[in-house]
């Protein structure tokens, strides 16, 4: 299963990738959508964030509850990786019982530096891009839920830090954006991943400067970062310009086909009497 990132969906271009690359493989994937993101307002009052640990831990549970006796892996991508490896970080070794192994690709460990380093130079155009579908969607909220959001405050956000003190925190119980972002990052909870990980990142990416990755020392022995001298955020792509995707599916299924070979049964999902074939397809969360 892949975790979009932020304002992804199973169209963005890596999740199209890999699931072309699952499907060769003959291997089932699934691409569920966080909240608000399948092209329909979530019903709820709260979207999806990065530190949204338990709504993982559910689509992990819920899909593999679908797999039947299949070993069953997990992606995040940036947003969805940093939420993969919060949820991975907390649930220790019981995430163990259901995958077999995780990865998360430029994941922004500490959202404090990714959220201060978008705010710079060439990184705002990421800004403005971000913000141009999120505010769409605050302002839908904020209809939905009169007093909810201040709309004005929706208006005037120039930053991810502005719109999460204004939105992404009074929708998930945080106190304002610094909350969110000391209590969301998934750097502080490496430490206590027990599923075999990777951790993919290029040392060019703009949101996570190279200097700022962690060390060994805060990373369990699970964890293997592994560092690329090009690949930006969510790049990776090889060969001369476009490039070609299609290295970083087919590096993230090498890392699981190693682990697939030394699958127990304590990686087996629980049984479903009625198991369900997933292609290049979606499932609302």
């Amino acid at each position: 299963m892949l975790f979009h990132g932020l304002e992804g969906s199973s169209s963005s271009h890596y999740a199209r990738a890999l699931m072309h690359a699952v499907r060769l493989r003959g291997w089932r994937g699934v691409v569920p959508h966080w909240r608000g993101c399948s092209g329909e307002p979530n019903r709820l009052p709260r979207a999806y964030h990065s530190g949204d640990h338990e709504e993982a831990g559910w689509v992990v549970s819920a899909i593999a509850a679908r797999a039947g006796p299949a070993a069953v892996f997990a992606v995040g991508v940036s947003l969805g990786g940093s939420a993969l490896l919060n949820w991975l970080g907390r649930a220790g070794d019981d995430a163990a019982k259901t995958l077999c192994a995780a990865a998360a690709v430029s994941a922004p460990l500490s959202l404090r530096v990714g959220g201060e380093a978008i705010a710079r130079g060439f990184n705002r155009v990421y800004t403005w891009n971000f913000l141009r579908t999120m505010r769409r969607k605050a302002y839908v909220k904020a209809r939905q839920f009169p007093g909810l959001i201040d709309v004005a405050r929706i208006r005037r956000c120039r930053t991810l830090w502005d719109f999460d003190d204004a939105v992404t925190a009074p929708l998930h119980g945080f106190a304002g954006a610094d909350d969110y972002w000391d209590r969301g990052s998934s750097l502080g909870w490496l430490h206590g991943i027990r599923v075999p990980t990777l951790l993919l990142n290029a040392k060019n990416d703009p949101f996570l400067p190279y200097d700022e990755l962690p060390a060994p020392l805060v990373m369990s022995e699970a964890v293997q970062l592994e560092l690329t001298e090009h690949g930006g955020h969510v790049g990776f792509l090889q060969g001369p310009l476009p490039g070609d995707p299609l290295w970083l599916p087919g590096h993230l299924l090498q890392f699981f086909e190693q682990h697939l070979s030394t699958a127990t049964a304590r990686c087996s999902p629980p049984k479903s009497s009625r198991p369900t074939t997933y292609a290049a397809s979606s499932v609302a969360a």
